[in-house]
């Protein structure tokens, strides 16, 4: 048990400050927190922006930097005479390949600008609208009341955005009925899935919207508290949300708004690791229930909500539920996709929930190439053949598939691509990311990892003879969703793409 005057929560930051985990680091921030050098060991070693001091290049490890080159690229700069460190993937997939400098300042070196969807009425985010100051959903939800408004969002269909689909206001609902008067809002800005820039335009472009849907939920939860957990590779969109807090001051005076930034654990994009490292911890997934509505940060209710979630609330609140509903197609609503890979113009498009890859293709100025496959949400969705180009993408139609709609972090795969150096890239990327929590996936992303790479080396498809059981395991045995589908890449590879992982 930790000390009443232990400072837990600012340990983190304070190692960043430091410069790193090192021993007079260690030594120094438990002398001002309080707490155990041991405890703040293991949890400044968890996080991979702080573990290791010292500056150095990061260069992207995601699927889509991957196929334009991010190895050719990572040997070019440590000929250059420069450290190299190879990160997972840092929310750049359109500007391809992506690195950090070694004053983490973003470097691309194909492409400098991001497509978007042309402003539009009839788009609930509307990157390229105009970007409103006036608060005046806020102030029309705080005249409506909590209730209005919760039937409002359920009228809507919202669905949570980040990749669980979860109805919104079910959540609102059950904050709302919790006895506990101290409550808090959080905002998961930790997009950290590969294939995923959605919530990075959104900070970027119409970062007001966020901060008006997070004023409205807080103030009809009656919470004054609002916190914004920003993954740490971007530091551009913390600036923009700097920024956007000083111009909408007038607005938000009721209420005190928090950015934390993260510091490198995709793990962290689970609601309940956010929680724990929001508290100074490792960012380790919870046991629910209890659901953070009922115990979340701090022991508290909490509303969690992912940007491209609650960056919707204003528009449902102004335009009605109705209007929002109608926007879809198959689903509720209009969805930021984010699409890369070969494609001609990618970026991110708001279309209706429910389009079909093909028409998102079009938006991006066509395939490049002859198209093999595709990841229709993120890396924890696995692969498609392109033969369900026509597939709505949406929640239901995905799952359907087997797959899964998630961040809708869409990656077009041309017949270049070896699927299963394509399923080695994801691999490897759920074996680091792995907290380490629970056996299955401890375990199960290092053994699925290895006997892919085993077969990209020998050649041979007896090395896969284990994997579907394993697989089996990490679905049914894990704690988190991580687990759950960390051997998506590889068992969605070789169901749709045998012929890829035949004798060689």
């Amino acid at each position: 048990m930790l000390k009443p005057t232990a400072d837990r929560e600012r340990i983190i930051e304070l190692l960043e400050h430091e410069g790193g985990v090192t021993e007079a680091s260690v030594r120094k921030v438990a002398a001002q927190t309080g707490v155990p050098e041991a405890d703040i060991w293991g949890t400044g070693k968890f996080y991979t922006l702080i573990n290791t001091p010292g500056t150095r290049v990061r260069v992207c490890d995601g699927l889509t930097c991957q196929m334009f080159g991010a190895d050719e690229l990572a040997r070019q700069i440590t000929e250059s005479g420069k450290e190299v460190e190879r990160v997972s993937c840092l929310g750049q997939c359109d500007l391809a390949v992506a690195t950090l400098s070694e004053d983490m300042e973003l470097v691309t070196y194909t492409k400098k600008e991001t497509n978007i969807s042309p402003a539009s009425d009839d788009l609930a985010i509307n990157l390229a609208g105009e970007v409103d100051l006036g608060y005046s959903a806020l102030a029309k939800a705080r005249l409506m009341g909590a209730d209005a408004v919760i039937e409002q969002l359920k009228i809507s269909g919202l669905q949570g955005r980040g990749g669980a689909g979860f109805p919104a206001h079910f959540k609102w609902t059950s904050l709302i009925n919790q006895a506990e008067t101290e409550r808090y809002v959080v905002c998961n800005a930790d997009e950290a899935e590969p294939g995923t820039f959605k919530d990075r335009e959104t900070m970027l472009r119409q970062p007001h919207k966020m901060l008006e849907g997070l004023a409205i939920a807080a103030a009809l939860i009656g919470t004054r508290e609002i916190y914004i957990y920003i993954r740490g590779e971007y530091v551009n969109e913390v600036a923009a949300l700097e920024v956007a807090i000083d111009e909408a001051k007038g607005q938000l005076e009721d209420f005190n708004v928090t950015i934390v930034r993260g510091h490198g654990a995709y793990i962290c994009g689970e609601e309940t690791a956010l929680l724990e490292s929001l508290e100074g911890k490792r960012g380790m997934p919870r046991l629910k229930p209890p659901f953070p509505t009922e115990s979340g940060f701090r022991s508290k209710p909490t509303l969690i909500h992912n940007v491209e979630t609650i960056a919707c609330v204003p528009s449902i609140v102004h335009h009605g539920g109705q209007w929002f509903h109608d926007l879809g197609r198959t689903e509720a609503g209009s969805k930021l996709y984010c699409i890369s890979g070969h494609v001609n113009q990618p970026g991110v498009y708001e279309l209706p929930l429910g389009v079909t890859l093909d028409e998102l293709v079009e938006q991006a100025g066509g395939y490049v190439g002859t198209p093999l496959a595709f990841s229709p949400g993120g890396a924890s969705s696995g692969f498609l053949p392109i033969s369900q180009r026509t597939l709505p993408l949406d929640y239901k139609s995905l799952a359907a598939a087997g797959s899964m709609m998630g961040s809708a972090g869409i990656v077009v795969l041309n017949d270049t691509v070896d699927m299963a150096r394509a399923a080695d890239w994801q691999l490897k990327f759920f074996e680091r990311e792995s907290c380490g929590q629970c056996a299955p996936c401890r375990i199960g992303t290092q053994f699925i990892r290895r006997q892919n790479e085993k077969y990209i080396q020998l050649g041979d498809p007896a090395t896969f003879e284990h994997t579907e059981d394993v697989a089996w395991e990490m679905e049914e045995g894990s704690i988190c969703g991580l687990g759950m589908i960390a051997a998506k890449p590889l068992t969605s590879a070789r169901e749709h793409f045998p012929e890829h992982f035949k004798t060689r």
